[in-house]
């Protein structure tokens, strides 16, 4: 069996490019998805979803700083 597919299509998906930022965040991205995702990735994708993760991120971090501070009677 051939395991280069000629006709399937290299651009990585959503689910791919969350994954690649996810990754990224932690510092552990492979150097097959690194390079997958600079030749068939599109910057504007990886902006945008690393924006709405950054922002989770943060608005997750505020929420558990006010439960801890409602726990702590401050």
């Amino acid at each position: 069996m051939n395991e280069d597919k000629p006709d399937k299509d290299p651009t990585p998906s959503l689910m791919d490019t969350v994954k690649s930022v996810a990754a990224a965040f932690f510092g552990v991205q492979s150097s097959a998805n690194r390079v997958r995702d600079f030749k068939y990735g599109k910057a504007s994708h990886f902006i945008i979803i690393g924006l709405l993760m950054t922002v989770a991120f943060v608005l997750a971090l505020v929420a558990i700083v006010k439960l801890v501070l409602k726990f702590a009677g401050i």
